[in-house]
């Protein structure tokens, strides 16, 4: 009897379909890999099983990467396997070619993403054949088991679906083109001078890394304006309430930093305050009922923006927490999702969630949610309100709930996250929060003599603003412990027409602020929102419901800027390198902007969209995508000029050879030597002297190049890299080169510890303290150049070899983890390991282990799993 191959994407979503199947097609036996009746087998991926590479001869290994091997336009691609991932493509590859599976179905998620991960399975699985069994397609945004069955019985054709193969197809290879091309074609540039500068690009990092950057040069050339508010305490009839001046007849303008109630000279502050003070005014005031709805339903980002601001966690966390209540605890739905709403079918489900929630006994202050479930309920608040019930505002995934599964044994920072989520899904149906709004205007007439003195512009009467908000009806806002109280004390009544008397004046100086540097929930942010950025109108809608990345990419986006030292972290905040500047540079020097900007996402999603629909064919995007990377390729091989240009910064620190004025160029710190007047000369015009910007591929911070100037010297720094791509660690020095009568920069990697060790003198440590107690022949243990060493170990006599690293793998070893491990013979975990091989971070404790005589790794352990049963012995 033939058979239909459905293939999910998901276990999750297989156990669904099987569940949803038994009732009209039999019961399906369990098997190791796959479910199993007399009609169907269904079976599942994990994500993507099977990635696209360029064909053998196209491969070129990074660390020779150079433009002779560039551009890399292959003419078709091969596929590779998903290391992790290898056991289930090989069931799923054994189930597609069984004879007796005639038919495949596509059941993976309802989307481009979706779509690519099937196809890339049938090609692998299929080779040349594919097409010769027949593929029809299910199409579910809804996982009742009443919406699978509907969607089986209306299955797509292979044909329908075209459109969507080929431009899933496509965005992946025209990710791969232009991120290959355009990553080897800026580290070919870079490394033009020596050594192997990784310099990545992307069609999503690089213009998220713009947006970063674009800030932070508005942070730094940011000028501060000092500006003064007055303020006022009018006394009434039941008391005193503060208002603030504000000039009425302002309008904005093109400086964005003016507003109604600043004033830009003390002297007028002095003005307005001196003409009020003491005299009586009249009192105006609206109050207004406003109205406040909950927010809708999580999405991933919107979580994560979230769970950022709250709990400090980072994306990435936020993501493996919400994937653990997801997969291991089954508590949450789908998380990686980019819909705010639930499918119209889900209304009965809605309830039996708020059922789950009302009668489990939850762990901890989750108790307090289920009064407010049980009264959604009862109220009847679960209604198919199109702002929570909507189709038309889901793709392949509906928006984040809970499950019917009730949490247990849930971690600290799991419970938090799974908090947010059952307020916000129990909120969505409350009603709207109600507010009474109060605008108070206090008028103050000036007397003729006063008004003179005036600010230009202002005239009598003055009027302060009051604002009050109360709080009537906290709707959804009991959910999260709103009560409908005064929230707004200090708003003191007042009578219509009210004459109120000025009886303290406060002047407020103040300056302005540059806008904030982005943390992960602001970023978060700005990527969703990244088609505002775009001017065209039909690559901004293209984008609109899309942003740089999905969802389930923007944490891995922001965690390999960080990991390649394009931006760091610094508390909440995100800030960009100079190696992210000098990125940013060089794009834009070479006229290749495009690459910075979300327009290039815009035009894409234009695009494939228009490939969705038949309007535009797969060759014609893919030829212009060939065109890109080639031109990206050219622009790089071409350049010839000495110098990308660019907002170069002056230092503060003086040329150590003739005391001139240092500037940076694209390459280098240079001097520039001094005109007639004492200010910097022209370029070239110095002394001789300059230094590169990227020693061991590794970017000099301003700050870092400013200190290096000073100090002769630096380190041990981090993130270096060798001609071969290795990280290493080392320290700086400048010295006196008398061949070249100028300074130079060389690396330190302990030359002046290796002197001692080889003078046969005893090494003097006596202006040191001892960290600790040697764990082999208990001297003690000091500093000494880049290492950690025992006092007998170095100078002479040498009797002990104990020595270990101050940076080891990219991880600094504080002299307090030092002190640590030699006192209880193990550090703190210290988690900024960096591995050689796999670049890839990692934690770990540093312990002396006694059998080797050295310092090793030692990792956390792992959570034990639990037996697998065994299969009953079959008889013969």
């Amino acid at each position: 009897m033939s058979k239909s191959l459905v293939i999910a994407e998901k276990p999750s979503v297989a156990q669904d379909i099987v569940r949803a199947l038994t009732t009209t097609s039999g019961k399906f036996e369990k098997h190791a890999e796959h479910f199993e009746n007399d009609h169907y087998v269904v079976s599942s991926a994990v994500g993507h099983l099977v990635e696209i590479r360029a064909p053998e001869e196209y491969d070129v290994k990074r660390g020779k990467w150079s433009f002779n091997n560039l551009p890399v336009v292959p003419p078709h691609f091969d596929l590779e396997p998903i290391d992790k991932s290898k056991g289930r493509l090989s069931a799923l590859v054994k189930l597609i070619k069984r004879k007796d599976v005639t038919h495949l179905i596509n059941a993976c998620d309802a989307g481009r993403e979706g779509e690519l991960i099937f196809r890339l399975i049938e090609q692998y699985a299929l080779g040349a054949k594919v097409g010769t069994k027949p593929v029809q397609r299910l199409w579910l945004q809804s996982m009742t088991p009443q919406a699978i069955r509907d969607g089986f019985e209306k299955l797509r054709s292979d044909a329908e679906m075209r459109g969507l193969a080929e431009a899933a197809r496509s965005r992946s290879e025209a990710d791969w083109l232009v991120g290959i091309n355009g990553t080897r074609a800026m580290t070919a540039f870079n490394s033009r001078d020596g050594g192997f500068f990784l310099t990545t690009v992307g069609r999503v990092q690089t213009p998220t890394l713009s947006i970063v950057v674009e800030r932070e040069e508005k942070i730094r050339k940011h000028v501060s304006r000092p500006y003064w508010e007055v303020r006022a305490d009018f006394g009434a009839a039941a008391g005193l309430y503060e208002g603030k001046w504000f000039d009425p007849k302002f309008k904005k303008d093109d400086d964005l930093e003016r507003r109604a109630d600043r004033l830009w000279s003390e002297a007028e502050a002095d003005a307005i305050a001196a003409a009020v003070r003491g005299r009586t005014g009249t009192v105006r005031e609206e109050a207004k009922p406003s109205t406040q709805a909950s927010p809708l339903l999580y999405d991933l980002t919107t979580l994560q923006r979230e769970a950022n601001g709250r709990f400090g966690f980072s994306a990435k966390t936020t993501l493996s927490i919400a994937q653990a209540l997801y997969e291991k605890h089954k508590v949450l739905t789908y998380p990686r999702t980019d819909a705010r709403a639930l499918p119209e079918d889900y209304v009965p489900v809605a309830k039996e969630t708020l059922a789950m929630i009302a009668s489990e006994d939850l762990p901890g202050p989750l108790r307090e949610l289920a009064q407010h479930a049980r009264k959604a309920l009862d109220a009847g608040y679960v209604k198919p309100v199109k702002r929570v019930f909507d189709n038309s505002k889901i793709s392949d995934h509906f928006a984040i709930i809970p499950t019917l599964q009730a949490p247990r044994s849930l971690s600290e920072i799991e419970a938090k996250l799974y908090d947010m989520v059952v307020k916000r899904f129990i909120a969505v149906f409350y009603p709207s929060a109600e507010f009474m709004v109060t605008t108070r205007i206090t008028e103050v007439p000036v007397a003729q003599s006063a008004s003179q003195s005036l600010p230009k512009g202002v005239t009598s009467p003055l009027q302060f603003q009051t604002n009050g908000k109360v709080l009537v009806n906290p709707g959804w806002l009991a959910v999260y412990g709103k009560d409908a109280q005064d929230e707004d004390a200090n708003l003191v009544p007042v009578k219509p027409g009210e004459t109120v008397q000025a009886e303290e004046l406060r002047i407020s100086p103040l300056k302005t602020r540059p806008p904030a540097r982005y943390n992960e929930a602001t970023l978060l942010s700005a990527m969703e929102g990244a088609g505002k950025l775009i001017d065209d109108e039909e690559l901004k809608a293209a984008m609109q419901e899309k942003g740089l990345g999905t969802p389930a990419t923007r944490a891995q986006v922001i965690e390999g800027l960080i990991l390649e030292k394009y931006m760091l972290r610094e508390g909440r905040d995100l800030i960009a390198t100079a190696k992210a500047f000098q990125l940013m540079t060089l794009l834009r020097g070479l006229a290749i902007e495009d690459l910075t900007k979300p327009e290039l996402t815009g035009q894409w999603e234009y695009q494939l969209s228009q490939m969705e629909k038949g309007q535009l064919s797969r060759d014609a995007f893919m030829h212009g995508i060939a065109d890109m990377a080639q031109r990206i390729v050219k622009k790089a091989k071409e350049y010839d000029r000495d110098t990308i240009p660019g907002d170069y910064a002056t230092l503060k620190a003086p040329c150590p050879n003739c005391g001139g004025v240092v500037k940076e160029n694209y390459r280098r710190f240079a001097c520039v030597g001094r005109d007639a007047n004492g200010s910097s000369g022209a370029e070239g015009s110095g002394c001789g002297f300059s230094i590169s910007k990227i020693p061991g591929s590794r970017s000099f911070e301003l700050h870092e190049a400013e200190a290096f100037l000073r100090d002769h010297k630096i380190g041990p720094l981090e993130g270096f890299r060798s001609k071969a791509g290795w990280p290493f660690t080392a320290e700086l020095k400048l010295v006196r080169d008398d061949e070249i009568n100028n300074w130079k920069l060389e690396f330190d990697f302990g030359e002046d510890a290796k002197k001692d060790d080889e003078s046969g003198e005893p090494v003097d440590f006596s202006a040191q303290t001892s960290l600790g107690s040697c764990p082999k022949c208990k001297g003690h243990v000091y500093e000494h150049g880049t290492s950690y060493v025992c006092e007998h170990a170095v100078g002479a006599p040498q009797t002990c070899d104990f020595k270990t690293g101050k940076i080891i793998l990219q991880q600094p070893v504080t002299h307090e983890q030092m002190n640590k491990l030699l006192i209880e013979g193990k550090t703190a975990l210290l988690d900024g390991f960096v591995s050689n091989k796999t670049k890839r971070k990692f934690k770990a404790f540093l312990v002396f282990d006694k059998k080797e005589g050295k310092v090793v790794f030692e990792f956390e352990p792992r959570a034990a799993r639990v037996p697998a049963k065994k299969a009953a012995a079959k008889a013969s």
